[in-house]
């Protein structure tokens, strides 16, 4: 047990040593590819607007969470242009910082900034109408992952959605040691979601992002 305790302590510390020495921009939030940004943001927003303009269980435009926040790249492009407060959550004070410049006067409408490890942190209970987790599951051991999303659930709002954006892999799980995560393919992640007591409410992949990077599929769940 020890030695798995210490495995665990170095897989998190690990990431956080590589984060900190990563610098505050979108470049380096989106490890040099910085080109995709725009793609990113726009597949997200037409997935996202398939939930708020439903007339019909309609998720709300109150409050949303960003999980892996950084320096707030998704906040400012994607969720303060749609809902009223957003909560931004990240390991790395120093993003955090440099997100309270780069947000400009949409940093008025942050509720929160919180810095934390997704496996530490707990969302207020019904507090969001959406959380969105991208780019940063990989940084969660299996079992971190399943306590984090049950808690996420926890912290919706009726109608309420988690929405992972990720890496997949296309079998199994591939170990990156640089930046100390991982990546899962699709049925791995449906089993994780499944334990936290979540439905895949709707699945997309992300399209025309360079053929060299992993394929990125966005997952509704509730």
């Amino acid at each position: 047990m020890g030695d798995i305790a210490r495995d665990e302590s170095s897989f998190y510390s690990n990431a956080e040593g590589y984060w900190r020495d990563v610098p505050p921009t979108v470049e380096g939030m989106l490890g040099g590819y910085g080109s995709i940004s725009s793609i990113d943001i726009n597949g997200s927003k037409a997935f996202l607007h398939k939930f708020l303009s439903e007339a019909e269980g309609k998720t709300g435009s109150g409050c949303a969470l960003d999980c892996g926040a950084g320096i707030g790249r998704i906040s400012k492009r994607l969720l303060l242009p749609l809902f009223r407060t957003v909560d931004l959550v990240d390991v790395t004070q120093e993003f955090l910082d440099k997100a309270k410049s780069y947000l400009g006067e949409d940093a008025k409408r942050v509720g929160n900034f919180f810095c934390s490890g997704l496996q530490d942190f707990v969302p207020e209970s019904g507090r969001y109408d959406v959380i969105w987790i991208q780019w940063v599951i990989g940084h969660l051991t299996d079992d971190h992952l399943v306590e984090f999303l049950r808690r996420c659930q926890n912290a919706l709002r009726p109608g309420g959605l988690v929405i992972i954006k990720d890496n997949v892999s296309y079998e199994g799980v591939v170990p990156d040691e640089v930046d100390s995560s991982v990546c899962r393919d699709l049925e791995i992640l449906h089993g994780l979601a499944s334990r936290a007591g979540l439905r895949v409410v709707h699945e997309e992949q992300q399209m025309n992002f360079p053929k060299e990077i992993f394929q990125v599929h966005t997952i509704a769940l509730r």
